[in-house]
């Protein structure tokens, strides 16, 4: 059995061998030549031209190193502007000069909101000259408007000192309305005059004592006291001090010059900025007659204005006072003739 098996593989194996070479194609046989495939016409493209051959790379140039920035220029500093030329209260010392290019004059002193001044510090003029005018009577021509009221009325100013005493009165007769009557009395010192009492007479009569000792105002009607120092007037005795001290030195109040002076009513006691003007000639009923304007300076939430005249050839009595209010009306007192008293 088991030879018979093992020819039967044998058989099946050659038959196997035999199919193989038989089929395989020989080796000196060339291969059956391809049909070429049909070739198909194509649309005709023109290439893009070449491109230029390229350039070789630069060499990177050496990095510098940064210089240094200078530091720009400070813009040049813009010029001062000009100072006003005004001038405040001549002092005793002369100032101190500047160079030329950068001199300025002394600025005027403030108003200091009219507040009262404690007596270290009131601008007294202590050290400045005084000349007092001689003894006179001065009356006035007086037009004014009140509430809307035209008037006329005549006003009179006496003025007199004697054994280092002075009195001063000053009284506006208004027709159908009565009198007002102020004065002031008091000493004669080396700093021009020091008033003692002021009195202000309407329908009722009020005062102030000044007592320079203690350095208070007190006033009859019971306001509180007020702080006063050598140098402080009333209101009737700054006219007379001002004549005294631009009398004395006339040269020392050039324009724009400020003098400033407490000065104390019947009830309180204020601080009066008094700048000196031009000298004008006014019309006045006694005749053309030259003087120096002062304009006193409203204080703050004030709207009077007032300014007077002093003319120095009657050793810089005043000669013209206007008064005027932010309502429209006011009181011009000009000159009509000056007497002995």
């Amino acid at each position: 059995m088991k030879r018979r098996r093992l020819a039967v593989i044998a058989g099946v194996v050659l038959a196997a061998h035999a199919l193989v070479l038989l089929g395989l194609p020989r080796c000196s046989q060339s291969p059956a030549p391809r049909p070429e495939p049909e070739v198909i016409p194509m649309l005709a493209v023109p290439l893009p031209p070449p491109l230029p051959p390229q350039a070789a790379p630069l060499a990177p140039r050496p990095i510098r190193p940064a210089r240094p920035q200078r530091p720009a220029a400070p813009p040049p500093a813009p010029e001062p502007l000009p100072t006003v030329a005004v001038e405040s209260t001549p002092a005793d010392a002369p100032a101190q000069p500047q160079p030329p290019e950068t001199q300025e004059l002394p600025a005027p002193q403030s108003l200091a909101q009219e507040q009262e001044l404690p007596p270290a510090q009131e601008p007294a003029a202590a050290s400045l000259p005084v000349q007092l005018p001689d003894p006179a009577r001065l009356s006035f021509a007086v037009t004014g408007q009140a509430k809307g009221f035209n008037y006329s009325a005549q006003a009179e100013l006496t003025w007199q000192h004697a054994d280092g005493r002075y009195q001063a009165r000053q009284e506006v007769s208004l027709f159908l309305l009565g009198t007002r009557a102020q004065s002031s009395e008091g000493r004669i010192t080396s700093q021009g005059l020091e008033p003692e009492r002021f009195t202000d007479k309407a329908r009722k009569t009020q005062s102030a004592q000044l007592d320079f000792g203690s350095g208070l105002a007190h006033f009859s009607d019971g306001s509180p006291d007020a702080p006063i120092a050598p140098g402080a007037q009333d209101r009737l005795s700054v006219f007379l001090q001002l004549a005294a001290l631009l009398a004395a030195a006339p040269q020392n109040y050039a324009e724009g010059t400020e003098l400033v002076f407490t000065t104390v009513s019947a009830r309180r006691a204020d601080l009066w900025t008094l700048r000196v003007r031009q000298t004008e000639t006014l019309e006045l009923p006694a005749g053309d007659m030259a003087a120096l304007r002062l304009d006193k300076l409203p204080r703050e939430g004030d709207d009077q204005r007032a300014s007077l005249w002093l003319a120095p050839a009657l050793q810089y009595l005043p000669v013209r006072i206007l008064l005027q209010q932010g309502s429209g009306d006011f009181a011009d007192l000009q000159l009509r003739d000056k007497s002995s008293p």
